[in-house]
């Protein structure tokens, strides 16, 4: 006699050969972001980029996303959500956040360069400098289209300070692509309750030809005391971490298909 085959019942598992990744929702310029968590490290910022053009699997919902490197302010507004357990323990005390890209030079700090033909950030001061005719002037910065802006070198103060101070600085405003006198998000990281020493605006100095850089944030080398923003990663130094921003498919015009 065959034995009778019995229906199977019950939750059935969802199966992907994707990777599976978490998803942070954090507010942004009044709206949400959605970020990786965790986020993309430890590598140099070249290899986290890299990283980002992978294929993950999310819920139903996602079930394939990719994401693209976030901007300089995009990167600050993850930080600083519940900034004391997620981001300082598990990115500013043992490594460092790799902000995004930077050009420093003669004159000041660019912030999120934009691209070109070959999809490279523009470091030729000529052009970058075109750009800013385009760009609002607003307390001294240069404030463009999709976080791009500039930081004349008096507008910002290098070396130890005051989290108050580096608040109402130009580098901070930049970084944060704020309008604002003092920056929300980067005045809270930077308070005395996270580092009594302050903030310590390093290797942000002029420079004969521009140069490319990452601006970084960590806990210094004594953790508890300094806020440390860097100006002079090379994109290839390792251990560091970087947020990618979920990039959601557009559905076709014609169909509603994604």
């Amino acid at each position: 006699m065959t034995a009778e085959i019995q229906p199977q019942y019950g939750v059935i598992k969802a199966k992907t050969d994707l990777l599976v990744t978490d998803l942070l929702v954090v507010p942004h310029r009044g709206g949400d972001l959605t970020v990786r968590y965790p986020a993309f490290g430890r590598d140099s910022y070249l290899g986290n980029i890299e990283s980002m053009q992978t294929e993950f699997y999310h819920s139903d919902e996602f079930p394939r996303v990719t994401f693209r490197p976030a901007t300089t302010s995009e990167s600050v507004s993850a930080a600083a959500y519940n900034f004391g357990e997620l981001a300082r323990p598990k990115i500013f005390d043992p490594s460092w956040l790799q902000l995004g890209w930077i050009v420093r030079t003669s004159e000041g700090v660019f912030a999120n360069p934009p691209k070109d033909a070959e999809g490279n950030p523009i470091t030729n001061e000529t052009e970058l400098k075109a750009y800013l005719n385009d760009c609002r002037k607003v307390n001294g910065i240069y404030l463009g289209d999709n976080d791009f802006g500039f930081a004349p070198y008096e507008t910002l103060k290098r070396g130890i300070q005051e989290g108050g101070t580096f608040a109402e600085g130009g580098l901070a405003r930049l970084l944060e692509h704020s309008d604002e006198r003092t920056v929300p998000n980067l005045g809270e990281i930077s308070s005395s309750k996270n580092y009594s020493r302050g903030v310590n605006v390093y290797k942000f100095d002029e420079t004969s030809e521009p140069l490319l850089r990452v601006s970084t944030l960590n806990s210094g080398w004594d953790l508890d005391r300094e806020l440390l923003v860097d100006g002079n990663d090379h994109g290839s130094y390792r251990n560091g971490y970087a947020f990618g921003v979920q990039v959601v498919p557009q559905a076709h015009p014609k169909t509603n298909i994604y």
